[in-house]
This record gives structure tokens, sequence and C-alpha cells, in this order.
């Protein structure tokens, strides 16, 4: 039985006659909402329309816990800002902190509109809660009231869960609410004393102020997060509700709260899952998903690499304590095609019943999805410059005719994975002969390449009659290899390889059969054509004069040569040893607030991700960098520049104007490799 199925049935088991279910999830928007959020809402979710499918009247409902204090300020905020001045809101609500981005009323609403901008591309619509609202408007004063007058069975519970004994005086002094001061708006307070109903304190604050509050008229108050939790249980009526593996472990945040939620609220707990926390695999290196880190993926930044159907289907197949990853490298192909496969198999009526549950929960209402291939959007799109009309019409006549309105999203997704997290696997077309390329081949070698190009040339071929021939052509050029099959398969691997170098400058490229078939032959014979003796190759005549110029053009007036500084001392080669010298990959460059030449710089170092500051802010642009493969020295002890440490140095060319040009490694030098 599909695991949302099981959930949905012990919902309605523990409560048979409840009128209405209600699934609750909630989110505090510390910062961009992250996609390892999106399991808290997908869970529930998908048990909510569980619920509906068994005939069952069920609602969602959504917390947004904009009523939390600020803990830290998120790294994407301070990058922002340039600087730490938003750390004056620490202890202040969420709802009450200005949006440091100047576009909306508070720093709650600018989080809580960047994230249900992305939601709605899902087709979930839930039931939302502002929890600020939810307080201020005095809809729990008395369940804020009667938690304080139950503080004492409060605190006995919240011991009974810690390690640690609690002393007397502590249970004396316990609260479990906490005031936001008028004066300072944290919630620095203290209660010092609670009138005999408990409607009615008297506080002092760390900033100097204190006051008395009443509970019945005064509302800018909040129950502990362990109390609150169950309080909204109760308020909402909430039969299911999913939480991060950290509240599920023993003597967690949902074992207490179940506890306060029988003996204090008198309700009996939701059915709780746990879940296990989202990965990211690729050039990326998040670790743990969070908000108020900064270190997150958004829904709105992976929407730009899956479809939400896809993303979808990654929840709805994993059951709630498996981990899953979210792909940058080239395993989000593999995904898209287990994806595709399992599509298929649903709309053509040969989906077993668990793969019919994945897939209603992974469809969404009015959007039709058409299973392309990415795989082949990928290859073959870059060899059209991803122009969607060229695509349809290779697509036509590879015998799968998709249209334009099939693709035109997927197309824009595999572009845009191609150029920001794998732009080394774009293939271009090159524009003349690879003459370099072709002096390393032998005769037989060459031999293959003119036997392709011929054949191409007669044209009149099929799909099929191109693939085979592609492998036929080094059995005819080496018969004395056709009966060792190691043998055979060594040199039609060259010979691939060698069409790939003389068409596309790569060892590798799409699959050939489909790229020669597809792409107008015109645009590569000419560079399978090497008849012409490479001295009269217009092309090649044009490159041997251009290095001529080039050193006609190397006199000592020069701009780029200047007198030679004088050279240091003399080190051993144990000295350079300590150098820690690598090949990183620039993912991102941005100018630094407030200075004209200082970039901030971050790369991965086949390790994980590192920031380096580097004076070239006036000489080159952010998007000369991205991309690029640097010299970097990786274990100079870090720098601070403003507000940044700088985790290494890039190696670049100082030049007698001032200006410098950045060393840059090689297209195929592996990230992370040392450079002697």
């Amino acid at each position: 039985m599909y695991w949302a199925d099981k959930l949905a049935d012990e919902v309605i088991r523990r409560k048979p006659d409840k009128e209405e279910y209600v699934c609750a999830a909630g989110i505090s928007p510390s910062g961009s909402v992250h996609i390892g959020n999106f399991r808290d809402i997908a869970t529930s979710y998908f048990v909510y329309r569980a619920l509906l499918k068994k005939g069952k009247k069920a609602r969602m409902v959504f917390s947004w816990d904009e009523y939390d204090r600020l803990r830290k300020v998120p790294k994407n905020v301070s990058d922002y800002l340039g600087n730490n001045s938003f750390e004056q809101y620490i202890g202040y609500p969420y709802a009450d902190i200005p949006d440091p981005f100047g576009k909306d009323e508070s720093y709650a609403a600018h989080f809580e509109k960047e994230f249900m901008e992305s939601i709605k591309k899902f087709g979930i619509e839930m039931d939302y809660r502002y929890q600020a609202k939810e307080y201020r408007s005095g809809r729990y004063a008395e369940h804020v009231i009667f938690a304080l007058k139950n503080r004492k069975k409060i605190f006995d519970i919240l011991d009974k869960h810690r390690t640690q004994d609690a002393t007397e005086e502590e249970r004396e002094n316990y609260y479990p609410v906490s005031i936001f001061c008028p004066h300072c708006h944290k919630d620095s307070t203290k209660i010092v004393s609670l009138s005999d109903d408990c409607t009615k304190a008297h506080y002092t604050c760390e900033c100097g102020h204190e006051g008395d509050f009443d509970f019945t008229k005064d509302f800018n108050c909040k129950l502990q997060w362990k109390v609150d939790w169950p309080m909204r249980w109760m308020v909402e009526g909430v039969d299911f509700e999913p939480g991060g593996k950290d509240h599920a472990s023993k003597n967690g945040s949902y074992d207490t709260a179940k506890d306060i939620s029988r003996e204090v609220f008198g309700y009996e707990p939701p059915l709780f899952q746990g879940y296990e926390f989202i990965g990211i695999k690729g050039n990326v290196n998040v670790g743990k998903m969070s908000g108020s880190s900064g270190l997150n993926m958004t829904p709105e930044f992976l929407l730009k690499l899956y479809p939400p159907e896809l993303i979808l289907w990654l929840y709805a197949k994993t059951e709630p304590l498996k981990a899953f990853d979210f792909c940058l490298s080239d395993e989000i192909l593999r995904q898209y095609f287990e994806f595709g496969k399992m599509l298929t198999s649903y709309l053509n009526g040969t989906a077993d019943e668990n793969t019919k549950r994945i897939m209603e929960n992974s469809l969404i209402d009015g959007r039709k999805f058409v299973p392309v291939p990415m795989g082949q959007l990928v290859d073959l799109g870059s060899v059209v410059d991803f122009n969607p009309e060229m695509m349809e019409k290779l697509f036509e006549k590879i015998g799968t005719p998709y249209k334009i309105e099939d693709f035109k999203e997927l197309f824009e997704r595999a572009k845009f994975w191609l150029r920001t997290c794998s732009p080394e696997s774009e293939y271009v077309i090159l524009e003349k002969r690879n003459w370099p390329y072709w002096r390393t081949m032998n005769d037989k070698e060459r031999e293959c390449v003119r036997q392709l190009k011929e054949y191409i040339e007669k044209g009149g071929y099929t799909l099929d009659s191109l693939q085979a021939e592609l492998y036929a052509i080094p059995k005819r050029v080496w018969p004395e290899k056709a009966e060792d099959k190691n043998a055979l398969k060594e040199v039609q691997s060259k010979f691939f390889k060698d069409v790939y170098n003389l068409t596309l400058a790569r060892d590798k490229g799409p699959r050939l059969y489909l790229y020669l078939f597809a792409v107008d032959s015109s645009r590569y014979l000419k560079l399978l054509d090497f008849s012409l003796p490479e001295a009269e190759d217009p092309d090649a005549r044009e490159e041997v004069k251009a290095e001529v110029k080039e050193e006609k053009a190397a006199p000592v007036e020069d701009k780029y040569v200047s007198e030679a500084a004088p050279f240091k001392e003399t080190i051993e080669i144990d000295d350079f040893a300590k150098c820690d010298i690598r090949v990183c990959k620039v993912l991102s460059a941005k100018p630094m607030r407030k200075t004209n030449k200082l970039m901030k710089i971050t790369l991965h170092d086949g390790a994980g991700e590192r920031v380096i500051v580097s004076s070239i802010a006036d000489q080159y642009e952010p998007e000369q960098l991205a991309g690029k493969k640097i010299i970097v020295l990786v274990n100079l002890k870090p720098h601070k520049f403003g507000n940044e440490y700088s985790n290494g140095m890039l190696l670049a060319s100082g030049n007698s104007d001032g200006t410098c040009r950045v060393l840059f490694a090689a297209d195929d030098a592996e990230i992370g490799s040392l450079v002697h």
C-alpha cells in the first residue's frame, strides 16, 4: 500500500467519526525558505489528498510561524546589506522586522511571499495561518492564561524529557510565555511576578524597561515553542502533522508536545510522521539545508532545473524517513529518465497501483506534461544553440515529432542546467577544421573519417543505417581486428572520439549517430574534409597569418611587454612545496558593496565551496569569471576584507600599467587538481 494511504488509514482509525480531518504543516520565515522545508508541506499534502480520495472531508492548514524570534541574520541578508547592521533585530519577532530588501511590509512578509509564489506552481492550495496576527487578535489569550495556570505541570513535563534535573527554584520561576518588550521590541524580558488568577504579570527587560502586562488585554506575547505547538493542535483540531527527524527523536519536540497536549490541554495529539532531510548533489556544497543560514536551495531556484511535477514526484515516491537528493550534477538526467519512464507507464495504463498513486500526487491539474527525453534536449539542444524551432525539426527528423509546446519549458531547464551547473558539458560545433587534432591521427584513423565523410555526402541513409555504418567503418579499415571484440571496440571508440574532436573539440558528445543524423550535415561536413593540404586551407592560412602577426607584434613597446621586475631570492623546493595551489571553478562572482575594487568570488575547490576576495572588480565583470576555472593558492591564511573572509588567493599577472590578468586553467583541467 502507498505510504500516504497507510497514514490516512491510521488517521481515520484514530478518529473514525470525525466530520472533517485536519492536516497541518508550518514553517518559520527565518530566511529564504528552502526545498527541505517543502517536505513538511508535501508529506502533509499527500496525506490530505489520500483522505479526500477515501471520500473523507479534509482541509490542510499551513502556519507561518512569523511570531518566532530572529535568532541570527541569514548569510544572504548580510551579503546583500554588506554589513552586520541587521543584527540589531535579533530577538524581534519576524513580523516586526523591516524587509531588508525594501520591497515588502516586513521581513516575514518578504520571505513568505517569495515562497508562496513558488508554491502556486505546484498547484497546492492551503488554509494559511499567520501566527503574529493570530496571537495579536487575542484568539489565543484564554489559552495563554490557561498555560500560565498550569505552568508547574508544564514544567514537570518538560523536566521529564530533559537529561539534567531541575531545581525547585527553576520550577517556581518558570513561565511558559515570552513577553515582547514595548520599548526594545525584543523577547529579552523576564516575568518577576504573576497575579493569583494568572491574568497580570510584572516583568523586567534586559534593555532596562520594566512594566505590567495584562494577558486579557495585551497580546504582544507568545507561548514557548513546545507549549505553543500543542496549543495550536487543540485550537485547529489537527489530526496529522509531519516534522523533521530532529523533532521525532526520543524526548524531542514531539514527545514533549504530545504529553503537554494530553495532560495540559486535554487534546489527543495528532498522528506524527518524522521525515529525513533533503540533500543536494553537485557543484554546490550546502550540507543540511537551513533557511536561517542562507545556505539553501529555494523552490524558485530548483524550478529552473526541475518541472514542478518532477519535484513532487521525488517527494511522492520517497517514503518520509528515506533521504533523497536534488542533483546539480548529471545525475539529474537519470532522475528525468526515471520520471519519464514511470509517467509513460501511468499514461499507457501499465503502471502498478503504487506507481499510479505516486503519479496522481505528481501531476498537476490543468497542466499537460509530455515526457520528452531530457538527455536529448541537453545533448542536441546545445548543438542547435537552444533554438526551439531547430530542435523541433531535429525531433521530426529522428522520428520523435515532439512539438515546441511539448518541450519548451524543459528546453529552458536543459539550457539553465548546462550553463549554470555543467558548462563544461555544452557542445558547440566548430567553425574551422581542427588541424592540430588531425595531425595527431594515424593513416587508418584518417581513413575512417574519409569513409564517414563520403557516406554522409552520398545521403539517402536512415537513422538505423547510419548507426550501423558508424560501427562498420572501423571493421573495414581494421579487418584484422574484426574477430577480436576488445580490439575492435577499442578502434571503434577511437573513431568516435576522433569525430567528436574534429567537430566539437571534445572527446565525447551526444550519441554520435543521433548527432550526425539530426544536425544538418552542411554544418559539419567541412570539418571532416581534410582533402586539401593544410597549407592550402584558407582557414589554416588565416591562423598562420595571425600567429605570424602576433610574433611580429612583440617588440618591447607592446603594452603587454615590460622590463622584468627584479627576481626574488632563490628558495628551496621544500619552500615551494608548502604552497597548495589548486584548480578551482568559479560558481559566482559579485562586486562587494562600498568598494570599487573588491570582488567576492565563490569557488568549488573539489572538496566543497569556498569564498575568496580579490581586487579585480575594476578589471573583470562577474560574467567573465562565472563558470571559468582559475588557479588558486588555497592554503593562504584567511584574511578579512570588510565583512568577508578570503580563504585563499587567485593567481594573476600584474602588468606595468596597473592592470592584471587572471590565470585561467584549461577547460579540461580537473576541479581540485594540484598545480605543480
